[in-house]
Parts: C-alpha cells; structure tokens; sequence
C-alpha cells in the first residue's frame, strides 16, 4: 500500500500497531510537559501499557532494566559521588580561586571551561551542583554579579556532557539504541569508542564557553539587587534577630507555655520562633513539633525586637543570667545556611511541614527565596518548587546531613565533615581503571564501570548505603521505563514509517539541511520530554532517515545523542531549574542567553559532525 501525503510518498503501510504507537508517544509527550504525574511514574506507565498492548515481545518489556546503559548510568553516579566525597572537587574549587583574579571575564571562563571539562566524566546535574557554593564565592570575591557566572557555568556543563559516551545519559545510550536499530534495519553500525564524540564535544564547550566571555554582559542579566538571593541571607538574619544573638528566656511554672507543644506555640500567627532549648541537662537544638515545654526550661527565641518583647509579656517569661545558647553563636558550630532544592526530587510540589525539617533533621526553615521574592510567612504551607533557596538556622553537622540527602543542594559555604582525603587515591585509581577498560579492552561499557564501583566498595571509599543514595533512581526507572518505548517505535515500523516524512519533507536540501533539520527536531523533544527521551524516541528515527538518504547511520545517531543537550532555551533542564534560584532568573533570561547558545550549539554541531564523526 502506498500512501500518498502532498507530494511524499510513502511505501510503508500505516498498521494499527502503529497507530497505537504513536498515541502512546503523544500521550508520554502530554504527561511530560504537564506533569500530571511524575515522570518516573509516566515512564512505569508507559512500560506496563507497553507490555499489555503487546507491541514488543513479552521477555522484551522489562530489559530496560538490566540494559548496558541503565547499569552504566547507575556505576557513573557512584564514582561521581566517591569523587566529591573525597575531596576532589575542593581542591578544584581551591585551584579556581588562586587563578581565577579579579577578572570578570577569566573567572567565568576558567570556571565554565573546568565546569565542562569534569562534565565530560560525571554527570552535568552533578557537576552544577558541585559548583554552585564554588560559583557563589567566586562571585563574592569579585564583586561580580552571580548571574554573570552561574549560566554560563550550567550551560558549559550542558556542552560537556557530549565529548565522551559516559557523562550524559543520551550518550549513554547511544551505542545500545544504535545495535537495535542496526538489528531492525538489517546492517551493521560499529560502536563508538569513548572518546568518538570529543573533537564535537570540545568544540561545542568551546563555542559555549567563548559566546559568553566575548557577549556575556550584553546576554546575561545584572540581576536586580531585589532578585539577588544573596542578600536573602542578611534579610532573614536581622529579621529573625540571628544578627545579633538568641534571647534565652526561663518558663516559669505560671507561664502559659507550661505542658504545649512546639508545633501548637508556633502555628499562631507570630513573627517568633523558638530555636532552642535547654533544660538543665543540655540543649536541644530545633526541638522536633511534639516536644513540650515544661516549668524551668530556658527556651532560645529569636524574631523582631517588638515581637520578642510582646511574647515575652504574653506567656510570662523571665530573664535569665548567662547564654545557655552561647555555643550557637560560635560560627564554627552553627550559622544561617542556604540550600537548594534540587530539580526532580522528592522535595518539588512539597510542602515545608510535610519534610519535617525539625524533626527529621534538626534544622530551623526561617525563609524561601523564589524568583526574587522572600517568604517568611506561614511557610508550613509553602510548596517547594525547584531552584528553591532556602535560609536555613542550624548546627553545622545537621545541615551537612540535610545535604546529604538527593533533595538538597549546599549554595553557601559552611564548616562541613573533613572530606576523605585518605581515600583520595582510591577514588582516583578507581576512576581511572574504570576509564581504562572502557577505552583499552572490549569489556561492557556498564561491566567497566562497574568495576571502579567495585574497588569503591571494597575499598570502604563509600558506605554501600552511601553508594545507593547516591544514585538518583528517578532517572534509572525513567530510563528503564522509555527503553520498550524506543523498541516499539523500532520495531513497529513507526520509525522508519515517520523516516520517510522526514526525507519527503527535507527532498532537495542538502545532507547539512536535513541533518539541521533532525537536530532541530530533537532539540523540541529534550526541551519537553528530556534529553533521555529524546535521544530513545529520535535515534532510531535518524538512523532510518540516514538509510533513506543514503549517509551513515552512526553519524544521524550521534547527531541526535549530541542535540539531546541544546536545553538552554528555557529552564526545563534539571541544570538550568538547579540555577534559576541562586541565579535570581527569570524565564526571559534563559530566552535571551538560551537562544543565542542554542543557535551557536547548532551551527556547531553540524559543521563538527560531518568534519570528524
């Protein structure tokens, strides 16, 4: 049957099995973009409907999760997290600092330059997050506006994700989606090596890193001193009187106080909150919402002078001789503290008192900084969104346990647990035995990394209980969960069926055009559906295009696995979500810096591609 579209012809029939292919393809887009669920979730959908509607084979469904490159995406976490727990990447940041000057413009270069290179090796999201508190002093110390600093960094790290087959997960994925397709079509695709797409990914970092040293005051804002998040920290600080000291007062058995529980005191409208408590015994800092205040206590408060004062007069409060609380003034033991809430985590569309911060981890929220505005009211009720600042007042060692957790990303600098520098070595030696086998023998890409993992674990570098935490496994099921999708788009023929729309619609352009027009297509996808879906979903199109023009079918797949990474237009990215808190940007700043990278990415792109892949 030949269906005839204007002037395409199309020789492949349209099947119902196709048909349904495509609907389920709209509908993963639809969920994507509105996130009526989370997109873990929409990826575990799409599999079990999948596997119920019968489009691949039965034993097919659930390979995703044992696939070469969910295995390697997990292995590549785990060595990224053994390298920062040691200490590499302070003394990267310590190396920035001694070289980076005064100079706006060398600063932001070396640090987006460093920030692509690492990404080239450990995951983008990672290494933004792994740079923000460096990125934050930088800016400090030269006076330069943060948001000078931060998107170009996040967009170099975006960049640098494509010079190897290891850091990015559409890269990752590249060499598996590139067999299957060389099985459907029937030929064969040799496998990348590692390295394979470096001269494209350098140049790409390059381009990045020279757009914004060259431009970067005409596309990048001076955020607003209103919109700087900087300044949250010393707002909060004299509002809630952390400027100065926290006001020790005694219960006595008279007061009101006596037998109530914290959360009922502070569920009142009032500017005061009760940090501390000392009972005679020792002091409990941030005591959880349950604890009860009894007769003879000295409760720590903090909060506006009149408010301190009318709180006082209301539960009968008396002075006392001394500071109990004395300790908490030491900036070596507590302080304020920012932290961001990271992109994808559990802690997006959460409320604050549904994350028991008191509880759970002993730390007081006082604000949330949000695109330039500060909330300190109510913020039990207030629901997180992420690249969400928030001012916190704690020891040091509890919010070091804060961040430890995926939810959580450090800005401000802060006395933390001595890095583990003794295990530096193994880190390293685990890091680069991994590298050797993927480059020097036939080994699997996962079974190579995961013997670095291995040598992480025996060497005790990382807790196993660590290493799991390490890994985000919301992406390793939306990985899992997309894989059938690709294979039934392969295997439906719906690849090689919208293939031939393509080479219709693209007739009479030059190879460059119709591969502009692929990278175009895929960078539409990334910004809605993700980089991995992208790349699971446009993979195998590209390479039936690349058979219907008669050009390299390697070459249309690593085109697609590159642009998954043009996400700069808007702050879809988790990387551009991460900075848009710290950064104090607004979507109009990521349209005007985005379209000017997003076009430089492309022309890059397609020149690089057809000069050394």
């Amino acid at each position: 049957m030949i269906i005839e579209l204007g002037t395409v012809l199309l020789a492949t029939a349209l099947t119902f099995e196709m048909v349904l292919v495509m609907v389920i393809l709209a509908a993963t887009v639809v969920m994507f973009v509105t996130e009526v669920v989370r997109i873990d979730v929409t990826a575990i959908l799409v599999l079990v409907v999948i596997g119920i509607t019968g489009l691949i084979e039965a034993e097919e469904v659930l390979t995703g999760f044992s696939s070469n490159a969910v295995v390697a995406i997990i292995a590549v976490m785990i060595l990224g997290e053994a390298l920062d727990r040691v200490g590499l990447m302070r003394r990267v940041a310590t190396v920035l600092l001694d070289l980076g000057g005064k100079s706006e413009q060398r600063i932001g270069s070396l640090l987006s330059g460093t920030a692509a290179a690492i990404s080239g090796f450990i995951q983008n999201v990672g290494v933004a997050a792994l740079f923000l508190p460096v990125t934050e002093r930088l800016a400090i110390r030269t006076q330069t506006p943060a948001s000078r600093l931060l998107m170009p960094m996040g967009f170099a790290a975006l960049a640098g994700g494509s010079i190897t087959l290891v850091a990015s997960g559409s890269m990752i994925l590249l060499n598996d989606l590139l067999e299957a397709s060389a099985a459907t079509l029937d030929i064969e695709i040799e496998p990348f090596g590692l390295f394979s797409p470096a001269p494209v990914g350098i140049a790409l970092a390059v381009a990045g890193v020279a757009l914004f040293a060259l431009f970067g005051k005409k596309l990048l804002p001076a955020v607003d001193p209103k919109r700087d998040p900087r300044l949250a920290m010393a707002e909060v600080a004299k509002r809630y009187g952390l400027d100065r000291t926290i006001k020790p007062y005694m219960v006595p058995k008279t007061s009101p106080l006596v037998g109530r529980r914290i959360g009922d005191i502070e569920a009142e409208p009032r500017d005061v909150l009760l940090v501390a408590i000392h009972d005679g015994e020792g002091m409990t800092v941030a005591p959880d919402r349950d604890y009860q205040v009894r007769a003879g206590m000295v409760v720590g408060l903090v909060g506006p002078d009149d408010a301190l004062e009318q709180f006082v007069d209301e539960f009968g409060l008396r002075d006392v001789e001394g500071d109990p609380f004395a300790l908490l003034h030491d900036p070596e033991h507590a302080g304020l503290a920012e932290v961001v809430v990271r992109p994808g985590s559990d802690a997006v569309g959460t409320t604050v008192g549904q994350l028991r911060f008191r509880d759970d981890f002993g730390v007081n929220v006082l604000a949330v900084f949000r695109r330039g505005a500060i909330f300190m009211e109510d913020l039990r009720d207030e629901r997180l969104a992420a690249g969400d600042v928030l001012v916190l007042f704690a020891p040091w060692r509890r919010v070091g346990h804060l961040t430890r957790e995926e939810s959580f990303v450090p800005l401000s600098d802060y006395p933390t647990e001595p890095p583990r520098t003794h295990k530096q070595w193994w880190a390293i030696g685990a890091f680069a035995l991994a590298m050797g086998l993927v480059i020097f023998t036939d080994l699997q890409l996962a079974v190579a990394l995961l013997v670095g993992v291995v040598v992480i674990l025996f060497s005790r570098t990382l807790s196993p209980n660590e290493a799991y935490r390490s890994v985000s496994w919301k992406t390793v099921f939306l990985l899992a969960g997309l894989i059938p999708l690709g294979q039934a788009v392969e295997q439906t023929g719906t690849a090689a069926w919208i293939a031939e729309l393509v080479v219709g619609a693209t007739q009479g352009l030059p190879l460059w055009g119709i591969q502009l027009t692929i990278a175009v297509l895929t960078t539409a996808f990334t910004l809605t559906i993700s980089n991995v879906g992208a790349a699971v979903l446009l993979i195998p199109l590209a390479t039936n295009v690349a058979v219907g023009v008669d050009a390299d079918p390697a070459q249309f797949g690593m085109l697609v696995a590159i642009a998954a990474s043009n996400s700069f237009l808007i702050p879809t990215h988790q990387v551009n979500a991460l900075l848009m808190g710290p950064g104090g940007y607004d979507v109009t700043d990521f349209l005007r810096a985005g379209a000017a990278m997003s076009v430089v990415y492309l022309a890059v792109l397609v020149v690089t591609i057809n000069l050394f892949v």
